[in-house]
């Protein structure tokens, strides 16, 4: 671990990670990070050495020039701090970064270290699939763990996936060796529009977020873009009459799917955001300073897993 600067002392952390790459579908998991980053306006006090955990003929650093000298930037996991006001302000530890290349139980250890160092309770893992699911519904968003306990508490899914799996799921199971909380909350992208960026699926994300920690996350622009987006991808369904057929299919397959009960449980869910976002003052209070691509598939590492 590279420190960039001292370690800030926090107020009921909650670690919120996301990785690109193979668990990044449409890149929503990550950009969702980047998004409470911008918003809170989180700054970076520690990063991992990339030496330890990257390929650098995968993911090669990049050059740029800063006031006429000439720099690197190395691919990396960075970790910044948040918080985030309300009546019970609490603190968000955001990890961002690539999915290693090497070593993922060193990282993944590297990463528990300091969530013990700074006290966290929870960590919440985003990730995002590829799946059967039409970009003209809303996002299924699945949370889940490994701890029956939480999994009760918390209204969430157990898992009992079974086959490949990602940093997201190692990290996750590095959390429950480590008797450390956590869940993963998986985003579903439609797999016939999985190129980046996603903000529908982004948007999706980051309200599971706030019903799971319950906390209000300034949306920004997000909302625009996801409506943006979706015109974009009907626009393009409308031209061709297969893509628009499959997209009824899948239509269909959901409508059909989808229980009174959930559609309530949905209502519900919102009615309780909209009068998150109703409450007077700034949407996050004053950040507590530092003291000193594509993604897997249903069928291949779905929801259930992590």
């Amino acid at each position: 671990m590279i420190e960039l600067e001292g370690v800030p002392e926090l107020i009921d952390p909650v670690m919120v990670a996301a990785f690109e790459g193979w668990n990044d579908a449409g890149d929503a998991a990550s950009t969702a990070v980047a998004h409470l980053e911008r918003e809170f306006k989180g700054e970076v006090f520690a990063a991992l050495d990339a030496e330890d955990y990257y390929d650098f003929q995968v993911n090669r650093p990049t050059v740029f020039m800063d006031g006429g000298v000439r720099k690197i930037t190395w691919p990396t996991t960075r970790l910044s701090v948040v918080r985030v006001g309300g009546d019970k302000p609490r603190d968000l530890v955001l990890v961002r970064g690539i999915e290693p290349s090497m070593r993922w139980r060193s990282f993944c250890n590297e990463l528990l270290g300091f969530a013990h160092e700074l006290g966290v309770e929870l960590v919440v893992i985003l990730g995002a699939l590829l799946g059967d699911t039409p970009h003209t519904r809303p996002v299924p968003v699945s949370g889940v763990t490994s701890d029956a306990d939480l999994a009760q508490r918390m209204d969430l899914e157990e898992t009992k996936y079974e086959g490949p799996t990602g940093i997201v799921g190692v990290l996750q199971e590095a959390c429950a060796h480590a008797g450390v909380p956590a869940v993963s909350l998986w985003a579903a992208v439609p797999h016939y529009v999985s190129q980046p960026p996603n903000p529908k699926a982004t948007l999706a994300l980051l309200n599971r977020l706030e019903d799971l920690l319950d906390l209000r996350i300034p949306q920004g622009e997000l909302p625009e873009d996801a409506r943006a987006w979706q015109v974009g991808v009907d626009q393009l369904a409308a031209e061709d009459s297969e893509v628009a057929e499959y997209v009824q299919t899948l239509e269909e397959a959901r409508d059909t799917a989808e229980l009174p009960e959930a559609s309530g449980e949905a209502i519900a869910r919102e009615f309780e955001r909209y009068l998150r976002r109703r409450d007077v003052g700034p949407p996050g209070g004053k950040q507590r300073p530092p003291a000193g691509g594509g993604g897997p598939r249903e069928d291949d590492e779905d929801g259930s897993e992590d």
